[in-house]
């Protein structure tokens, strides 16, 4: 058995959503930091991911949270939230308790949290001053949840006005893209005490979306309105990705520097 097994509970931003691969299939940070792990510890480790998109904080921790823990991991990362923060009426200290419960399952179980805040994509979006606020707010109280805990481990996302430019999302600016993707992989992997490569901090920038204006309202902002009047989530019917263990192998000119 791997010294390290890792499971990564969380939403879109926790399932890779806005980097896709040729193939369709999403990355994002989360793989980008198994893989890290693996490389930089130079053995093998076990990964799962059951984090999908569209869900709301408490949606993922009655969903995802003791199907993860069943797995028996060393360390579970969790972020979730920035659903909750796109909709009128949210509770910050609902989803902070969201958190503290997470902690304490942890706790419970002897698994290491890895604690992550999402990058804020205020700057780009409609209501861009109202997520700011709320975002703020809710970094703010998730910190004081854990301020006494330098046991758990804190990649934090939000202050990071360098994240936040557009070069760093995806057409719909609500999802990193993949140079995003590998700046919060790089954050992870510097919380746990590995040193992740260098570039991942900041890739070469990528062709701008093009999609502005009108088509970007209906390609984007449309469909996202639809959903919340029908109720649905665009996680609706979706499994997770990696639901159970992967085995993730250090890369091979990583094992031949070793």
């Amino acid at each position: 058995m791997a010294s390290v097994r890792y499971v990564a509970i969380g939403d879109s931003f926790t399932e890779g959503v806005g980097d896709e691969l040729p193939d369709g299939r999403v990355r994002g940070w989360a793989d980008l930091v198994a893989q890290g792990w693996a490389d930089a510890a130079g053995e093998p480790i076990e990964y799962a991911n059951l984090a999908i998109r569209g869900k709301l904080v408490w949606a993922i921790v009655e969903e995802q949270l003791e199907p993860a823990l069943a797995l028996k991991p060393t360390h579970l990362s969790f972020n979730g939230g920035g659903n909750d923060m796109l909709r009128p009426r949210t509770s910050i200290a609902s989803v902070a308790d969201a958190f503290s419960l997470v902690l304490k399952r942890c706790d419970d179980e002897g698994v290491t949290l890895i604690l992550l805040s999402g990058a804020n994509p205020s700057a780009q979006l409609p209501l861009s001053r109202v997520i700011q606020r709320r975002g703020d707010l809710l970094s703010a109280a998730v910190v004081a949840r854990v301020s006494e805990r330098p046991d758990v481990v804190r990649a934090l996302n939000w202050p990071d006005r360098e994240l936040s430019t557009p070069p760093y999302w995806s057409e719909d600016r609500l999802h990193m893209n993949a140079r995003g993707h590998h700046r919060v992989a790089a954050r992870v992997l510097e919380a746990l005490g590995l040193n992740p490569p260098e570039e991942w901090w900041s890739l070469p920038e990528l062709p701008p979306a093009a999609v502005r204006g009108a088509t970007y309202y209906r390609a984007h902002v449309g469909p996202w309105v639809r959903r919340r009047l029908t109720r649905t989530s665009s996680g609706d019917g979706r499994e997770p990705k990696h639901p159970d263990w992967v085995t993730v192998e250090p890369s091979p000119h990583e094992t031949a520097s070793s």
